[in-house]
């Protein structure tokens, strides 16, 4: 799970800096400025998670229990969620995706929540 988990990490913190740059150069042109920060938000909060991941993949080799797995799995549901909701509402601007954003912010909290309880469970 370690392997897995560091590997997601890097691979949505890599992503992260792709959505990135194609925001900045390419859609600067193309979207309002309120749907280039809507796209913004989400690959900040993707890098922020995608390097959570690989804290999870780390804290496995020393708290290894249901909980920090759990975590790892929170991110990951929460990239795709709150980030990938980001990137399609800015891309489309079809509003009701902004309801289903939370979501995935609540998948990053319950993640962090998860590693906090299994340090103390040790």
């Amino acid at each position: 799970m370690k392997n897995l988990f560091f590997a997601l990490g890097s691979a949505f913190s890599l992503l992260s800096v792709v959505f990135g740059a194609f925001g900045a150069h390419t859609l600067k042109e193309k979207l309002s400025k309120e749907m280039l920060d809507i796209f913004e938000v989400g690959a900040r909060y993707q890098m922020y998670h995608g390097i959570g991941l690989i804290v999870v993949a780390w804290a496995l080799s020393q708290w290894q229990n249901s909980l920090t797995t759990a975590a790892g799995w929170c991110f990951v549901a929460g990239i795709l969620i709150f980030s990938g909701s980001l990137y399609i509402l800015s891309l489309t601007n079809t509003p009701w995706l902004g309801a289903i954003t939370p979501i995935g912010g609540l998948a990053f909290i319950a993640g962090w929540g998860c590693l906090i309880i299994a340090v103390f469970r040790q």
